[in-house]
């Protein structure tokens, strides 16, 4: 029995671990709901860690999104129904700026792999050799990092051998000055540094003021700690049961399923049959 006794004006979904299942597939049935709940009136929001040359691939994985924000935040789109995009917001961060968070971060953790992701999207993201790197769709170059962090940048991705990426974030809150960068995880052992000022939050905002809409009358879903910013402003939020501890605790109630059992579309269904 979900808690929500109404449709909110926008809803607002997590890809990665929230719609997003295991194996990188969306499924046919919460691309169903999805659309269901677009065709209802509901503007509906993709918002995702995955920076602005992944958009094709978001657009893919959520094609009923009115709105897609991305890089965390940084960059927000309004997907149009002839297939047109329009950039709403781009937002990035000198590469030296990157580098001093870099500097800061190991000073107080020790040495961590570190790459940058360029806001051109025709460089690769460049720095140390990331044996793990968890998508394999997106190229990476091994460079100096003085040569990496240089220029305009998406945001920086910070890996430790001996920290989860929690541990991170916390390590890095404590040492990283808010007005020099903003720093998040995304759940898959990796601290990602943006812009000042850049959250998930701030992308839907650019949304919600589009439309006039207020905070109360938004629904989202998410699982990692990225999300905590819009979970923890929005009217209505829920949480993956396979979600960050955080995340859940800073949420309105759990979702039926998780992402590989179409946790979202459950909701989603239930939520459209309300009188």
């Amino acid at each position: 029995m979900i808690q929500l006794a109404r449709l909110p004006k926008l809803v607002a979904t997590d890809l990665d671990g929230t719609v997003v299942r295991s194996d990188e597939s969306v499924s046919p049935r919460t691309m169903s709901a999805l659309k269901r709940l677009a065709a209802s009136g509901v503007i509906l929001v993709g918002a995702t860690g995955r920076g602005p040359r992944l958009l094709d691939m978001c657009r893919n994985d959520v094609p009923s999104a009115d709105f897609l924000v991305l890089g965390q935040g940084a960059f927000v789109y309004e997907c149009r129904y002839d297939d047109t995009v329009v950039q709403l917001a781009d937002r990035s961060v000198d590469g030296e700026v990157l580098h001093e968070a870099l500097r800061l971060i190991e000073a107080e953790v020790g040495p961590v792999r570190a790459l940058a992701e360029p806001a051109d999207p025709d460089r690769p993201l460049t720095g140390d050799p990331m044996p793990d790197w968890p998508w394999p769709a997106v190229r990476l170059e091994t460079a100096p990092r003085d040569v990496a962090f240089t220029g305009p940048m998406v945001k920086g991705y910070f890996v430790s051998d001996h920290h989860t990426g929690p541990e991170l974030l916390v390590a890095a809150q404590d040492v990283i000055d808010e007005d020099l960068v903003t720093v998040t995880e995304s759940g898959v052992g990796m601290l990602e540094v943006c812009p000042v000022g850049v959250t998930k939050a701030a992308g839907i905002q650019v949304v919600l003021d589009k439309f006039g809409i207020d905070w109360s009358d938004v629904l989202v879903f998410g699982d990692a700690t990225n999300d905590l910013s819009m979970m923890r402003a929005a009217g209505h939020s829920v949480a993956m049961p396979n979600g960050h501890p955080w995340v859940q605790a800073a949420a309105s109630e759990i979702a039926p399923a998780g992402n590989n059992d179409d946790g979202v579309a459950q909701y989603v269904e239930a939520l459209l049959e309300l009188p």
